[in-house]
């Protein structure tokens, strides 16, 4: 058995070619971008990883917009003093939750063993692949539909919204499990703008124009609205599937997949529903419990909620590079080629903490006019913005250590932190929050994060044995430091000022500062003779 398993790990190991056709357009975009930068084809991954990085970036900003577009839009609809707002937001995301359940780990399971496929030359068994991945998930999205149309009565009840609401959404959530398996076989492939086009543009934008559309021809009601988010994700499905199509079908040779495929991906995808639901409670499960202890009406808990989206915000570079970074790991990790990977890891976690230090300086320095953003009485959270930052950029300075563990097959132990992770935070809130308040809630929400991160980061170590820093890591405290200087000043000499020109002159001055001071002081050797050579053939 042992010499059977080094004898296909020998042969996994093998420098594979690209898919014939030229499948892999992010990789052609990669080595443009090289040649056009003067970087050798050693450093393609990384400039594959930055450019569909970029893209992310612009995707999750158009998603952001649009579905706080969406939320005014419904607001304004049905009128302030309306409960159908708040009928619409528990319905949709009952049906984006369930939805990341039930599609059983099979995305992640695509990007995997898709990635794997190409890394091995054997990328016309990816078809094969996701068709197995989009059975499982339909199969457990039917399941549970069916479980969720039977219970919208009681749901209705419970929850005092309209029963074919909570229908409309049931039919919803087998599509968003479906549209993410297409996608995450897309992402295998290392291509991110299906992705951008179907989900974060498409679907979000597509909500809008169906739901006014639906409005228009039956009524300005809940269950059309909730049916017409349903609607978005059937489009999106579609539009993931004809990407996946069209990019699979250049493959050569079209392979059938590998013998006991399906039990290898239920056995791989069966911890990640329950860590999927434990991923998206931990967001909720402080606020949940702080909720619970104030007084019906107290304001606080809005101002709580708040400060958790404003953090929150600070991990929107880390998920676009890890989106894109995943791929790479199941591959690299399944070739054996470990050093590639770990200086990889180094570089991606790099980039991405040099990427949030502005942000997180200007939520640091200024949060009273962030959080008045929300309103002119949300400055009263500045310090539970404070505290809830502190395991943010513990989350941020880790990297993407949970892709990691998913990406190697270790979906266990990553069930098992989220699983301990979650009851770490109601513990600590339930003990705390009854005497601190929303201070009690943030520091529960902040230890939570130290420690799954703290432990990912030890359970990386231990299985793939790579870690995410070097001497060059160190070289972002200069630039951080010099910036957080300029932007202390600039908050001093703009808090007289409305808020508005506060936050902005405060960001601007900020962002211009740490840029220079990044180039000059936060850049390695090979980055600066990167950027040289680009400069000396581009002349201004």
């Amino acid at each position: 058995m042992a010499t059977s398993r080094k004898k296909k790990r020998a042969r996994a190991g093998r420098s594979a070619p690209d898919p014939a056709g030229g499948t892999h357009e992010s990789h052609g975009e990669g080595r443009g971008l090289a040649a056009a930068l003067g970087l050798g084809e050693g450093t393609r991954d990384h400039v594959t990883i930055l450019a569909g990085t970029g893209q992310n970036i612009v995707g999750l900003g158009i998603f952001v917009l649009a579905t706080f577009g969406m939320n005014v839009v419904i607001a304004r609809a049905f009128g302030k003093g309306s409960a159908a707002f708040g009928q619409i937001t528990v319905a949709t995301q009952l049906a984006f939750v369930v939805g990341a359940a039930t599609r059983f780990g099979m995305d992640m399971a695509a990007v995997r063993r898709v990635a794997i496929e190409v890394g091995k030359g054997e990328g016309g068994r990816s078809r094969a692949v996701v068709r197995i991945a989009v059975r499982v998930a339909l199969a457990a999205s039917l399941g549970v539909a069916a479980l969720a149309l039977l219970l919208a009565g009681p749901l209705s009840r419970l929850l005092h919204a309209p029963s074919s609401a909570y229908r409309a959404a049931a039919a919803a959530l087998i599509f968003v499990a479906l549209a993410q398996v297409y996608l995450g076989g897309s992402r295998g492939l290392k291509i991110m703008r299906h992705t951008l086009y179907a989900y974060w543009v498409g679907q979000s934008i597509s909500w809008i124009v169906l739901t006014l559309l639906a409005w228009a021809a039956f009524g300005r009601t809940v269950p059309v609205t909730v049916l017409a988010y349903g609607a978005s994700w059937v489009l999106a499905t579609l539009v993931a599937w004809a990407f996946w199509m069209k990019e699979t079908a250049r493959f050569p040779e079209q392979l059938p997949a590998e013998q006991g495929e399906a039990r290898a991906l239920l056995r791989y995808g069966a911890p990640r529903a329950p860590a999927a639901l434990l991923s998206q409670a931990l967001f909720y499960t402080d606020l949940f419990v702080l909720s619970h202890y104030l007084r019906p009406g107290d304001p606080a808990l809005s101002v709580y909620a708040a400060s958790v989206r404003v953090a929150q915000a600070l991990v929107l570079f880390l998920t676009a590079v890890s989106y894109m970074f995943s791929p790479f790991v199941a591959d690299l990790h399944e070739r054996g080629e470990r050093d590639k990977l770990n200086g990889l890891f180094k570089t991606i976690t790099r980039w991405t903490l040099a990427g949030t230090i502005p942000l997180l300086l200007l939520f640091v320095i200024a949060p009273a006019p962030v959080l008045r953003v929300f309103g002119s009485s949300y400055d009263t959270g500045t310090s539970w913005l404070r505290i809830l930052l502190i395991g943010q950029i513990v989350n941020v300075s880790v990297g993407a250590a949970g892709f990691i563990l998913i990406m190697v097959g270790r979906t266990g132990w990553d069930l098992a932190v989220y699983a301990t992770s979650f009851a770490i935070d109601l513990a600590i809130a339930i003990v705390l929050v009854p005497h601190l308040g929303p201070t009690g809630a943030a520091i529960a929400q902040a230890t939570t994060l130290v420690f799954s991160n703290v432990l990912r980061l030890y359970l990386v170590w231990r299985y793939v044995g790579i870690q995410p820093y070097n001497r060059y890591y160190a070289r972002l405290a200069l630039p951080a430091a010099i910036t957080a200087g300029f932007m202390a000043a600039a908050h001093g000499m703009f808090s007289s000022r409305a808020w508005p020109v506060d936050l902005v002159g405060t960001g601007a001055v900020g962002a211009f500062v740490y840029l220079t001071a990044f180039l000059l002081f936060g850049l390695t050797p090979t980055e600066k003779g990167a950027l040289m050579r680009f400069l000396q053939r581009n002349p201004a």
